[in-house]
């Protein structure tokens, strides 16, 4: 017996699928928006939305862009990173990324 991972579409926000591998994301397209799209693990999602609802003290969560805010929830979630591990950073280019 296997377990089943659910994975929700980053554009929609509505549709999930479920597969039996565990991964970060999968990239297909959304039956439900018609997107070529990336569905995230169900796990960094909520992590979002719990970032979203009650943004943490540690870093400046509103600074960030929408897929930077996923990349910080996914290294919280699948990996041994905390939020003490992230710096915001200005950059005087506007091509760079405010975080690392």
């Amino acid at each position: 017996m296997s377990r089943s991972l659910t994975y929700r579409c980053l554009n929609c926000l509505e549709h999930t699928m479920t597969r039996e591998f565990d991964t970060s994301h999968l990239s297909v397209t959304c039956p439900n928006c018609e997107s070529f799209e990336r569905f995230v693990n169900e796990a960094v999602f909520r992590q979002f939305r719990a970032f979203e609802e009650s943004p943490p003290p540690e870093i400046e969560w509103e600074r960030l862009d929408r897929a930077e805010k996923f990349v910080v929830s996914e290294r919280l979630v699948r990996s041994t990173k905390t939020l003490k591990d992230f710096e915001i950073v200005n950059h005087d280019t506007s091509e760079a990324s405010p975080y690392r």
